[in-house]
């Protein structure tokens, strides 16, 4: 499968993200993204998880002609 790009930039590479372990699951973040989140039972599923929240999170922002943040990574 190929991967959407948003203008030159594979935005998948570009965003540092968090992750937490808790006593049940695990759950993910980024900074460069705020309210950009994503959990799962395991690390793996956590990550594809946020993977495809970040890809909603940035086609929302280019549907609304918003620019998207830059990396502090």
């Amino acid at each position: 499968m190929k991967r959407k790009r948003y203008g030159s930039i594979d935005p998948m590479k570009r965003f540092l993200v968090i992750f937490e372990q808790t006593d049940t699951n695990f759950s993910a973040y980024s900074p460069d993204l705020p309210g950009c989140i994503a959990a799962g039972s395991t690390k793996r599923q956590t990550a594809a998880n946020m993977r495809q929240a970040i890809h909603m999170h940035l086609e929302g922002l280019r549907e609304e002609r918003l620019p998207l943040p830059r990396s502090r990574v």
